[in-house]
C-alpha cells in the first residue's frame, strides 16, 4: 500500500470515529430530554435491572438503539462528503462498487 492511501486511511478512521462519537453522545442528550417529557421520568440507567418495567425497558432499547444508530451513520456520511470534498476522493473503506 503507497504511503498516501495509508495516511489516508488513518486519517479517515479517526475522522470517522470521531464523527460517530460525537453524534451518539449528542443523540444519547436528546434522547434522555426526550424520555422525561414524554413520561415524566428519567430514561433507565439498566433497562436489564427487574425494577424497571418491561415495557420501558424494551421501548427505551429500540428507540435508544435506532436514533443512536441513525445518528452516527448521518455523521459518517457527513464526514465522508466532507473527507472527498477535501481530498477530491471517498476515503479508501469506502468503495463504490463500480458505481
Amino acid at each position: 500500500m503507497a504511503k498516501g492511501k495509508s495516511s489516508g486511511s488513518k486519517m479517515w478512521s479517526v475522522f470517522s470515529l470521531v464523527a460517530a462519537l460525537g453524534a451518539a453522545a449528542v443523540a444519547r442528550k436528546g434522547l434522555d430530554a426526550g424520555w422525561k417529557v414524554a413520561t415524566g421520568r428519567k430514561p433507565p440507567q439498566n433497562p436489564a435491572d427487574p425494577d424497571v418495567h418491561l415495557w420501558e425497558a424494551v421501548s427505551w432499547a429500540a428507540v435508544t438503539g435506532a436514533c443512536v444508530a441513525l445518528a452516527r451513520m448521518l455523521a459518517q456520511r457527513r464526514a465522508a462528503g466532507y473527507y472527498a470534498k477535501s481530498t477530491g476522493h471517498l476515503p479508501p473503506q469506502l468503495s463504490r462498487d463500480g458505481q
